[in-house]
């Protein structure tokens, strides 16, 4: 890969789910002001991002931070535990991604449907994402820039209308600087609660060190590329959110599943551009939804071939040669999620997204770690090095974010400490029988694990 094919990979490996699925939820927490929460996870990922630079071009292998953290703490159920969260954040991501659909799908057949019938209709579609992931998908990195170009055409759409309506004075500017927050939250505590759900809209970046090995010098040109891509989603995101909030009532934004096209209703009345977007969107989050499925089947099924997890999800079709066991383990957790989540919250998506943001942020804070506990490590090749002060700046920001200091819904440490515990339930047993055959849980070769994502 040269560097304007990664920067490609990198940018859609960013977009998706996240800004057209959370802009109304942003902006109920701080108000016009929703850009704010986007521009501070840009921040919090820039220095994650430094650590994984690293890393990556210090260990130039496919396996992500369940490497680097086995490499820096060799404590093989820690490793588990990491890799776990990876994966889970996979599901809870595609769980995500299958309720933005459904909501999209309603509003492009202009269907007024109930929270009923968008999870039914989420469930199907994670029903279809599993059929496919059972055929056998693997996206080449072409593929996957068309798709990234498809994923950008909805979001430059939604800021050319802004930026024209705004330029013709059909909009209300004077909302972008007004912070309108809960009666029960200061502003600090508002926008590091917004910035906990904006953060999803940011991940991504982390899965793009699977492609080191792929990479022409990626000491060289993977630095650039990765901080290069970041500021370009970065920008795109806090100018589609200063457009919602320009154009539509946060009111309208936070109470909508779909908060984009009531953005460019509102921007081109006229034109039949609402009547697209939801076709858009359904695309960018689909693409996102079987990916991640994807990467979690295959995250599963590592580490039952490690055997640190039952092997029995490491059984792979005969004829299709994928990993059917984990493809059914990892959709029927995702069903789980979508129902339960719809069922217990009003706001499924919110909680879906928040959730996935809160593990991947655990384990970024401990990649922040790992970086500088690794420093002893030497290595032969030249490669990126941070500060130590980004490195720790960055291990207690993405901190702060996983504890309830940051104002972050409760719904979303039990849903994350559901799926955790099913890990640990799975993981027992095993490492029960292997101390008593003298062994340790151990995760032999991280390498082998497959990579994050599969893209």
């Amino acid at each position: 890969m040269g560097p304007r094919l990664l920067l490609l990979f990198i940018v859609g490996d960013i977009l998706g789910t996240g800004v057209y699925a959370l802009t109304g939820q942003v902006a109920a927490e701080v108000g016009g002001a929703a850009w704010l929460p986007f521009l501070v996870a840009f921040i919090v990922a820039t220095l994650t991002a430094f650590s994984y630079l690293e890393l990556v071009t210090k260990y130039p292998q496919a396996a992500g931070a369940a490497l680097y953290v086995h490499k820096a703490f060799g404590v093989h159920f820690f490793t588990f535990i990491v890799a776990f969260a990876v994966m889970c954040s996979g599901i809870t991501s595609a769980s995500t991604a299958s309720r933005a659909f459904a909501a999209n799908l309603a509003t492009g057949i202009e269907w007024e449907a109930s929270n009923s019938e968008i999870m039914l209709m989420a469930l199907a579609f994670m029903a279809l994402v599993m059929a496919i992931n059972l055929r056998g998908v693997s996206e080449s990195v072409k593929a996957n820039v068309v798709l990234t170009l498809v994923e950008l055409s909805g979001l430059l759409i939604v800021i050319i209308i802004g930026v024209y309506a705004i330029s013709g004075g059909d909009a209300d500017f004077s909302r972008v600087t007004a912070f309108d927050t809960p009666d029960d939250k200061n502003v600090f505590l508002a926008v590091t609660t917004a910035t906990s759900l904006a953060f999803f809209a940011m991940v991504g970046f982390e899965d793009s060190v699977n492609m080191a090995e792929e990479c022409h010098e990626p000491h060289r040109i993977f630095p650039k590329m990765m901080l290069t891509g970041l500021g370009i989603t970065g920008t795109i995101y806090i100018l589609v959110s200063i457009c919602a909030v320009a154009l539509v009532p946060v009111g309208t934004l936070a109470a909508s599943d779909t908060p984009l096209v009531e953005v460019v209703k509102a921007g081109a009345p006229d034109f039949p551009m609402d009547k697209i977007l939801p076709f858009i969107s359904m695309f960018a989050v689909a693409n996102s939804a079987l990916i991640n499925m994807m990467m979690a089947s295959r995250l599963l099924y590592g580490m039952s071939k490690q055997g640190v997890i039952p092997t029995s999800l490491s059984k792979v079709h005969a004829k299709n040669r994928t990993p059917w066991a984990a493809i059914l383990f990892t959709t029927v957790l995702a069903f789980g999620l979508i129902a339960y989540v719809s069922n217990a919250s009003d706001d499924a998506i919110a909680v879906l997204g928040g959730t996935t943001a809160l593990l991947l942020l655990g384990v970024f804070a401990v990649v922040n770690v790992a970086v500088l506990v690794l420093r002893h490590d030497r290595v032969e090749h030249s490669h990126f090095r941070t500060h130590t002060a980004i490195a720790v700046a960055g291990a207690l920001s993405c901190l702060y974010l996983v504890t309830p200091l940051s104002g972050r819904d409760g719904e979303q440490y039990q849903v994350a400490g559901i799926l955790l515990a099913i890990g640990l339930l799975l993981s027992v047993p095993i490492y029960l029988h292997r101390r008593a055959q003298g062994e340790d849980l151990e995760i032999t070769n991280p390498e082998d694990i497959p990579p994050h994502d599969l893209r």
